[in-house]
């Protein structure tokens, strides 16, 4: 299968495996029908923490493969120091004190073990494990110059776990990155006021996520991109409201500081460096740009509608687990914050379980999305600039 073939990572990607070693004495048959609720377990128990974060850039799947060892999950997220130890920490939430070991190949440790960490480096039951090489006091381990297949790793993992752990010296490093997650990823995050076209700000209010690969696209963006910026087409400048937007601390630094003038023909005008909400227009000014250049490359998918995730299976006990973990924090049910809690947990099944959304593009996901909301009232969101949160400061 793919996902246990080696190779295929970027070069500016990290990426992460959870496994299940089939427990002694039972069948594949048994571990087949155990799979779906290890999935939804594992998706609840990170979902408060993931539902509301923004990656970098991000490609995560909750398929399942079936072999005598099986992959849970895999997630692959852009070479951000920090994105990868948040994710570290996440998965330290879910192998701790299980059966679950999780693949880590991370750049630090691979220079630390000069490039031979392939299927050796996990996470299992909350602490670090490095496969060994046979030397002259032990023989338990693999030759440096042999890349175990996962069985192999895993199995060696299992049986000879004391002789698998790291040095406490790595272990003792380790922790001190992986201090005070996950409640540092708040901090990692930065709010700022932007004025934006009305469609944008609909947008990041049912996809916080998107702001990355707007930014992204803005940040790279060439002369042909900026031919679709002359007439803003999809997200025209009269309709730009105040709102609230979440960046990470990287994507709003980006953003912040990239020099960036618009044609004339664009509509966007700039207020005086003077004014009081000219760092507001010039970030929601550079947002648009990302979010037309996306939605300038596709077109709105043709599919039929999805249907609704209440028609999946998994959907009921992904809700009872979230309810279990305390992600609806006492909240009435049919309160407005448990109705905007439970979107977010939508959107969150929708990409990691219902996959169907993942074989869309950013853009196509933004056109869907203006497709299929209600239509937007400018009045209304006008009236809510009055109420938004404070600033973060710079």
């Amino acid at each position: 299968m793919e996902a246990l073939q080696r190779g295929g990572i970027q070069e500016d990607m990290v990426q992460y495996k959870l496994f299940l070693v089939q427990p002694q004495g039972s069948t594949l048959q048994q571990t087949e029908e155990h799979l779906p609720q290890l999935v939804e377990e594992i998706l609840a128990k990170v979902a408060p923490l993931l539902i509301q974060y923004i990656w970098q850039h991000s490609h995560s799947t909750s398929s399942i493969i079936l072999r005598k060892v099986v992959s849970l999950l895999t997630l692959e997220v852009a070479l951000s120091l920090g994105t990868m130890w948040r994710t570290s920490g996440l998965l330290f939430i879910s192998c701790s004190k299980s059966q679950r070991p999780s693949q880590i190949l991370q750049p630090e440790l691979k220079t630390m073990m000069e490039n031979t960490s392939e299927n050796r480096v996990f996470l299992y039951r909350g602490g670090l494990h490095i496969l060994p090489s046979p030397s002259k006091s032990s023989p338990v381990g693999v030759s440096r110059d042999k890349v175990p297949t996962v069985a192999e790793a895993t199995t060696l993992l299992t049986a000879h776990r004391e002789v698998c752990q790291a040095s406490p010296k790595i272990c003792s490093a380790l922790r001190k990155r992986l201090e005070g997650y996950p409640e540092k990823i708040e901090g990692s995050l930065h709010r700022a006021h932007c004025f934006v076209p009305s469609g944008i700000a609909m947008v990041l209010a049912q996809r916080p996520d998107l702001i990355a690969p707007a930014v992204l696209a803005f940040y790279l963006r060439d002369p042909i991109d900026l031919q679709a910026c002359r007439s803003f087409n999809t997200f025209p400048p009269d309709t730009r409201v105040l709102t609230s937007v979440t960046f990470t601390r990287c994507l709003y630094a980006q953003l912040q500081q990239q020099q960036f003038t618009p044609d004339r023909r664009s509509g966007f005008t700039l207020t005086p460096p003077s004014d009081p909400h000219y760092k507001a227009h010039e970030l929601g000014m550079k947002l648009a740009h990302g979010f037309e250049i996306l939605c300038s490359k596709c077109r709105l998918p043709s599919s039929e509608p999805d249907a609704p995730v209440s028609c999946n299976p998994q959907w009921k006990g992904f809700m009872e687990s979230l309810k279990k973990n305390g992600f609806f924090r006492e909240e009435m049910d049919g309160s407005a914050h448990y109705r905007e809690l439970t979107r977010s947990a939508e959107n969150f099944f929708k990409q990691s379980v219902a996959s169907k959304s993942s074989t869309l593009s950013p853009g196509e996901e933004v056109l869907q999305l203006l497709n299929t909301c209600s239509p937007l009232n400018l009045e209304e969101m006008k009236k809510q600039e009055s109420q938004l949160p404070p600033e973060d400061s710079e």
